[in-house]
């Protein structure tokens, strides 16, 4: 666990962030602990919480890949188009 002022906090946030997926972050002010700052899955972790589908497809380049397939024809349930 680290810990580091709110003063250091706002002035590298990035080094922080780098911290917090390694290990939660302790932001203190004028000595005392305010606020914690870790991974998501740390927090998923602490929590029991799982990444739901929306969270997946979310995420930059999930879909990307994916080629929908095309549809050229539109018959009936059961006619091949």
């Amino acid at each position: 666990m680290r810990v580091i002022s709110s003063r250091d906090f706002n002035q590298d946030v990035s080094n922080a962030k780098r911290i917090a997926r390694l290990e939660p972050v302790f932001v203190t002010d004028r000595g005392k602990p305010t606020h914690v700052l870790m991974s998501i899955s740390a927090f998923r972790q602490l929590t029991g919480e799982r990444e739901s589908i929306a969270d997946l497809l979310a995420m930059p380049g999930a879909v990307a890949d994916i080629d929908p397939p095309v549809v050229e024809s539109w018959g009936r349930i059961g006619e091949i188009g």
